[in-house]
Order: structure tokens, then C-alpha cells, then sequence
């Protein structure tokens, strides 16, 4: 099988000749401190490391590498000018491009704040919508007709993409994850009280752009998989409420489910960290068929889910990142844990996020010797 008929085959239910092998990778720091534990400075890539710890876990045959994607840019055009505007001897209050102004550490710059380049705590001072003014003036910002959302090149990608022999995906925000960018988390959270017709107003005008973007995209390619970002959990609970969620994000999931499988796109998938149990039976309503990344620590459970919605929906992640900073018998009650939903197919397992730098190189060696004899790479 090729990287992509696996990928497809176990996410979708049917019968791969092995699970994709994908532990799940490190930021900066945790990169940074595993070079001082052994892992050679030379190797720094997510695909470098996980074939390197694979390969000293007894693996021979070759992982199969990532290859050309199709870009699809849902950022805001144009965007804000990063800058520091303050600096302190601990820490510096920043303007990030996407015009929040925040408080971050004095070690970090504002790159940090542009890609998850490393965990950054930050205090958020102001976003970038506060009054209607600001909302008309971001709007502008979010023409999905702009040549700059696709690649220069996009046509000859799709026709060398046609024949691919690995998953591509698309990615956008949801709209909790997108109005939160705009407002603020508190702010939102309020609006769905205080203002629900402006929060209809923000959601509808994301939905209309997403599902105007995939259009365009989807006229010149179809991926594997379209990802949705949402982060709209705490640990134990929604941020909104299931009823929520229902009434102000459904019908938006629900138009670009039809969108997504009107294409012919097989995947449609969805990140939220967080307790999600009772979001995904909604998400589910909407043809979302994947979701990741199963953070244990937040009270997911991934064998009880198995049980509740079966078939109905696959997974990734779901790897306790405690476990495996801890190693030894904590990782391997876990990955005993986790081998009956293996097993069962729909899952693709890998680290609940981010692995963080508590994380021991030798810990991560032997979780991924572990997890390549449970997913049929050793």
C-alpha cells in the first residue's frame, strides 16, 4: 500500500496492510533538550526524528516520506504589521500579525507568535475586533477571490498531484476557533449572550469565505481531507455549550460537510483540544469523521468513545503525553490501553499534542519501538 491508500484505509474503517506510524512531534524546546540527550543535532525535522527513533528502535524498512502539498492560504490579506511595541527586562508587549496585542517573555520574538514554533504563554491585552469599525475594517480582509490564497502555481500542482502516492489535506478554521482570533475568548463567550445577532453576523461571513475558499479549491483539486480547527474545550467541558454549539456552529459545519462530500473528499476531520465527548455527536451530524487530537488529561477517553460511536467516527492521537514522560510500566499500561482500538482500525495513534519537553529522548525512543510494533512496523 502507498502512505496514502494506508492512510485512507485505516482512518475509513477498511483493511490496511499496517497503521500510519506517527508518534507525534516536538517543538523547539523539546527538540533542543532531546539534541542534549542524544539525538544528533543534524536531525530536526518531525519526519527526521520519528525515522531516526524508529530506526533505533530495530525498524529497516524506510518510512515513507511526506510530499508536495497543495497550499490554500485562509489567512487574513492583508496582514498586520508584527512589532514590539514595549520591552521590559522580563517580558515585552507585542503586536502579532494577526493584530492581537499580547504580553509574551523577553526570550521569545514575535515569530513565536506567527507558527508554533515553541509553547509561549502569553497575556492577551487587546484583539483585533473591539467595535463595529474594527469588524468592517477586518472583513475587508478576507476576499476569497484573492490570487494570493492559492499558489502561484496551482493548476500544475494539482495535475502533478493527481497520481500522489500520499494524503493531502486542506486546513481551515472553524468559526468558534476564528471568532475567538478576532474577539477574544472572554469577549465571545459574552457575545453568545450579550450580542447573539453579531455573533450570527461573524459566523455566517466566516462560513460564506471557508465555503467560497473550498469552492475554488476544490475546482482545481481534491484533497484527502479537509481539517477543521476549533479548539473549543476545557479539560472536562466545552467552552460553549453542546446546546450552543448546536444552535451557532452546526449549520456551518453542515454546509461544508455537503461541500466536502459533493468533491469526492473522503476525509473531513476536526481538532478541538480539550473534553470533547459531548461535542463530537454534533460534529458527527455534520459528516466530521475524524477527530484528534484526544487529550487524556482532559477526561477523553478513547476506548469508551470506541463503544459510544463506533464506527461512526475515527481518531488520532489519544497517546497520554504523561505516559510517556514517564515511560517504564506508566507506558506500557498505556499503550496496552490503546491496543484493543488499534486493533479495531479507525485510529490512527499518536501523542494527545504537542510532545513537550519533559518528554526524555530515550522515553520517546521507546514509545515509538512500542508503537511501531503495535501499529505493524516492527
Amino acid at each position: 500500500m502507498t502512505s496514502r491508500d494506508r492512510y485512507l484505509a485505516t482512518l475509513l474503517f477498511r483493511e490496511p496492510d499496517r497503521v500510519p506510524l506517527s508518534p507525534g512531534a516536538g517543538r523547539k524546546s523539546t527538540r533542543q533538550a532531546w539534541h542534549e540527550q542524544g539525538l544528533p543535532r543534524w536531525i530536526d525535522t518531525a519526519e527526521e526524528i520519528t525515522e531516526y527513533a524508529y530506526r533505533a528502535s530495530g525498524g529497516r524498512e524506510p518510512l515513507p516520506p511526506s510530499g508536495e502539498d497543495f497550499p490554500l492560504d485562509s489567512r487574513m490579506i492583508p496582514r498586520f504589521e508584527e512589532k514590539v511595541l514595549e520591552r521590559g527586562e522580563r517580558t515585552q508587549i507585542v503586536r502579532d500579525w494577526k493584530g492581537n496585542v499580547c504580553e509574551i517573555g523577553a526570550d521569545f520574538d514575535v515569530t513565536y507568535l506567527r507558527t508554533a514554533v515553541d509553547f509561549v504563554t502569553r497575556r492577551w491585552i487587546r484583539c483585533p475586533v473591539e467595535t463595529r469599525a474594527d469588524w468592517r475594517d477586518m472583513a475587508r480582509r478576507y476576499d476569497p477571490a484573492d490570487p494570493a490564497r492559492l499558489a502561484s502555481d496551482a493548476l500544475e500542482r494539482a495535475g502533478r498531484l493527481r497520481f500522489r502516492d500520499w494524503p493531502v489535506k486542506l486546513s481551515v478554521n472553524g468559526p468558534f476557533w476564528q471568532l475567538r482570533e478576532w474577539l477574544g475568548f472572554e469577549k465571545l463567550c459574552m457575545m453568545f449572550y450579550d450580542d447573539p445577532g453579531f455573533v450570527r453576523e461573524m459566523v455566517r461571513f466566516w462560513e460564506d469565505f471557508v465555503a467560497a475558499l473550498l469552492e475554488r479549491a476544490f475546482g482545481l483539486f481534491v484533497p484527502d481531507e479537509v481539517y477543521l480547527s476549533e479548539d473549543m474545550a476545557f479539560k472536562g467541558f466545552s467552552m460553549i455549550s453542546p446546546a450552543m454549539a448546536r444552535e451557532f456552529l452546526l449549520p456551518t459545519y453542515r454546509r461544508w460537510g455537503r461541500l466536502v462530500r459533493e468533491a469526492g473528499v473522503p476525509v473531513f476531520s476536526m481538532d478541538s483540544d480539550g473534553f470533547i465527548g459531548e461535542l463530537i455527536p454534533i460534529w458527527m451530524e455534520a459528516g466530521i469523521n475524524v477527530v484528534d487530537p484526544i487529550e487524556v488529561a482532559a477526561g477523553n477517553d478513547i476506548a469508551d468513545f470506541r463503544a459510544r460511536f463506533a464506527k461512526g467516527i475515527a481518531f488520532r492521537g489519544g497517546v497520554d503525553k504523561r505516559a510517556i514522560a514517564k515511560g517504564g510500566a506508566a507506558l506500557e499500561a498505556e499503550m496496552a490501553r490503546l491496543l484493543p482500538v488499534i486493533r479495531g482500525g479507525g485510529y490512527v495513534p499518536g501523542c494527545d499534542h504537542g510532545v513537550p519537553p519533559d518528554v526524555p529522548w530515550g522515553h520517546f525512543v521507546k514509545y515509538v519501538g512500542m508503537l511501531a510494533r503495535a501499529t505493524g512496523w516492527l
